[in-house]
């Protein structure tokens, strides 16, 4: 199998041009929508987890399609994402399937059986899944009698209603491999920001006055802290401020800004006194 032909990127392809063609993939192919293929799936899967990690990307290049990519297959995590949840009130559910048949990988001599999928959504906040977080994850342990947990990271940068596969944390089997777990993420919306792309946006009304002869506001980004963003004079309504390396932490480290669309409150009433300046302003061809 040729990993890079699989998420359609070169051989030259950098990180995060591998992980936007993952997930662009793993959303196409996801199990639970519909028209997904389970088996494309995990193929995107296997190939990712290879392609982003140097290693073993470095071994894959060395050795070619004979690369075997078992190494820590049971292991947390997956590529060069780790996976979490939150604690107990997960919700959950159990691929009949597999529960009543199981199901085979490879063909001929070897075939391994395998147990249960699990699937889970989790809710993380918006703050969250901007910058990643450690959570504690609750799931059935791999015979079903009770409940175990384990802390993984969600990735920071990831999307609302986004599919991630955590290998070997499904049920397990007599004579055969564990199934896989999947996490469907859900994230609180903001009161200010949204996301598009790798940067953050939001609005911030000013007055009119404030547009015509420019002033300091705050702005509280993501992480909570305050900064002073300063607007120039003349302003104008729907024009869009940038305040650099505030947006969205993506996996190389780097990260995008903060846009902040500037919104000019025009005064619905005005006294008298208001008038006149104003009619003084436009005398001034203002």
């Amino acid at each position: 199998m040729d990993y890079y032909k699989l998420l359609n990127v070169s051989k030259t392809a950098s990180k995060d041009e591998i992980k936007k063609a993952f997930r662009k993939l793993a959303h196409k192919y996801h199990p639970d929508k519909k028209g997904g293929d389970e088996k494309k799936f995990k193929e995107v899967n296997e190939a990712y987890s290879v392609l982003s990690d140097d290693k073993k990307r470095s071994q894959y290049d060395q050795f070619g399609p004979g690369f075997s990519n078992t190494a820590g297959a049971n292991s947390q995590g997956f590529g060069n994402f780790d996976f979490s949840g939150f604690s107990s009130g997960n919700s959950f559910e159990f691929d009949l399937n597999d529960i009543l048949g199981g199901f085979f990988r490879g063909g001929g001599r070897g075939r391994i059986r395998k147990g249960a999928n699990i699937s889970i959504d989790i809710e993380i906040t918006f703050k969250e899944s901007i910058l990643g977080v450690r959570k504690i994850i609750n799931i059935p342990n791999q015979t079903g009698s009770s409940k175990e947990e384990f802390e993984a990271n969600i990735p920071a940068g990831i999307d609302n209603g986004e599919m991630i596969m955590v290998n070997g944390r499904g049920m397990s089997i007599q004579d055969g491999e564990p199934g896989d777990l999947y996490i469907k993420i859900h994230i609180k919306p903001h009161k200010t920001l949204r996301k598009e792309g790798i940067h953050l946006v939001m609005s911030k009304e000013i007055k009119l006055t404030d547009a015509i002869l420019g002033i300091k506001v705050p702005i509280k980004t993501v992480e909570d802290k305050e900064l002073s963003l300063k607007i120039p004079a003349g302003v104008r309504h729907g024009e869009v401020l940038r305040i650099r390396g505030q947006g969205v932490l993506t996996m190389g480290g780097r990260r995008g800004d903060l846009l902040v669309q500037i919104l000019v409150d025009m005064p619905q009433r005005l006294s008298s006194k208001a008038k006149e300046l104003i009619k003084k302003l436009r005398d001034e061809n203002i």
